[in-house]
């Protein structure tokens, strides 16, 4: 996915700025940036790969190399950001959370008109550039942002740092968050709130879907209204979205342990003990703990020194290598116990068959598996949250493949709740990753958890819903 920090404070940012950036690094795995404009240097940029280092190591020893009281930071999992740009806008910074469906056909309309790419990686248009270009075709800031709207499938939201402030835009449908932040002597501009409290800022308030902000020193000045088209993606709280973080003023964590427990009360199967598959289980198992009145026990621990999120290769054999390397299964609490392991999803399946495997080796009379959203049936359009190029790495559609002959066959039944396909579907992904019992989160009670109205929160992977498609064109 990746995510962004930015702020422009009345003394000198880079400080904020560093360690702000830092606190997205959980969001992207591939690359990071930081820019800061000085009056008297103009705009200092550095970019580094993160995919064998820390974004603290990589950035740390040049901090001294940049001034000034505004900067952007970016991690991301797609181009190298930030962007500097010269044009009639004058001359901008620009970093983006992005997934642009139709790269390739703006691409070649803007080569076609004379313009040229020079921001290349592996020989990929970067995205972040062609959102530059689409911003330079506007008359002005605003204009050009809406021309990024009008013109790219997917989703967008950016920061733009030009010499007298930072501009911020937020999806036009909303579906990545951006949050406002202030205290005495700055505001900032985050992807996730947890990057506030350490660094003595309060929330002010969200950014909203398509809604365009300037920042100065001075205060924020709204230079666009909403669109009034949310779709926020649900997975924010189900998986990417860091505990301490809120959306839409919605704490991740205390969604992850509503929907635990409304799966624990529901639920019926005998069991000695739950454990959460850090991270991002843990709450959703500490919730089920509580409503199935269980023991919540470390069954599973993630080894974190040499191991952190961030060390995540792109080569698909090593990351599942890799994750097998970071859980370190706990004998002591598994053996002769039937045993319950929340998670947050099912994709593959790769990961989570190799650790039921582990677990029956360790002990585990049974093992059952709880995950705290319904299956993955439809690949995401919109949101970058995994690697998958096909809908067929989904383990849900290779199924699907083999029962009907065609991966695209009756999805909306075999996304139905309780439906006979779905019975016979979760079942045999149960069978296939040798579980004792499987059960997935209910779609209805994952909205209940979140609060908000189904309609604003994009819930296209579970049941291939596209609210708002029609109102993102202009």
């Amino acid at each position: 996915m990746g995510g962004f920090f930015g702020t422009i404070s009345k003394l000198d940012c880079v400080n904020d700025l560093f360690y702000g950036t830092d606190y997205n690094s959980h969001l992207g795995t591939k690359r990071a940036g930081m820019v800061t404009f000085d009056k008297e240097k103009g705009f200092s940029r550095s970019i580094h790969s993160l995919e064998r280092n820390y974004f603290r190591t990589k950035f740390e020893d040049e901090l001294d190399s940049f001034s000034g009281n505004q900067g952007l930071g970016v991690i991301s999992d797609t181009d190298p950001q930030p962007i500097i740009v010269n044009s009639h806008l004058g001359r901008y910074a620009v970093v983006t959370v992005a997934k642009i469906n139709n790269l390739r056909e703006i691409a070649d309309e803007l080569l076609s008109q004379g313009m040229h790419f020079s921001e290349l990686s592996a020989n990929k248009i970067n995205q972040t550039e062609l959102v530059a270009l689409l911003i330079n075709m506007g008359k002005d800031y605003v204009d050009g942002i809406n021309k990024v709207y009008e013109r790219i499938e997917g989703s967008c939201s950016m920061l733009v740092m030009t010499e007298d402030g930072i501009i911020a835009a937020r999806d036009y449908a909303g579906r990545t968050p951006i949050v406002i932040g202030r205290k005495p002597s700055a505001y900032a501009v985050t992807s996730e709130t947890t990057a506030f409290p350490n660094l003595d800022y309060e929330v002010v308030r969200d950014v909203e879907p398509g809604e365009i902000v300037k920042l100065t020193t001075d205060g924020i000045e709204q230079m666009q209204a909403p669109s009034g088209c949310s779709q926020i993606c649900s997975f924010l709280w189900v998986y990417y979205g860091f505990p301490a973080s809120d959306y839409e003023g919605i704490n991740t964590e205390d969604v992850r342990e509503r929907c635990g427990k409304m799966l624990g009360e529901e639920d019926d199967t005998e069991a000695d003990l739950v454990c959460g598959i850090p991270d991002s289980g843990v709450g959703f198992a500490l919730g089920y703990a509580e409503g199935h009145q269980i023991p919540y026990k470390r069954a599973v621990l993630k080894y974190t020194p040499t191991w952190p999120r961030s060390f995540t290769p792109g080569n698909q054999s090593r990351r599942d290598l890799v994750a097998k390397m970071k859980l370190i299964p706990n004998r002591a609490i598994m053996k002769g116990n039937r045993v319950v392991f929340c998670d947050d999803s099912i994709v593959r399946g790769t990961q989570l068959r190799d650790n039921v495997r582990t677990f029956f080796e360790c002990g585990a009379k049974e093992v059952h598996a709880r995950i705290s959203c319904p299956p993955l049936v439809y690949g995401c359009p919109f949101i970058g949250f995994t690697s998958s190029k096909s809908d067929l790495e989904l383990i849900t559609r290779r199924i699907i493949k083999d029962f009907e002959g065609d991966e695209n066959a009756k999805l909306k039944e075999y996304a139905t709740t309780d439906s006979p396909e779905y019975k016979k579907m979760v079942e045999e992904i149960a069978r296939r990753l040798g579980l004792t019992t499987l059960r997935f989160n209910k779609i209805e009670s994952l909205i209940e958890s979140i609060g908000l109205p189904k309609c604003k929160v994009c819930t296209h992977c579970f049941d291939g819903s596209s609210c708002c498609l029609k109102k993102l064109k202009k």
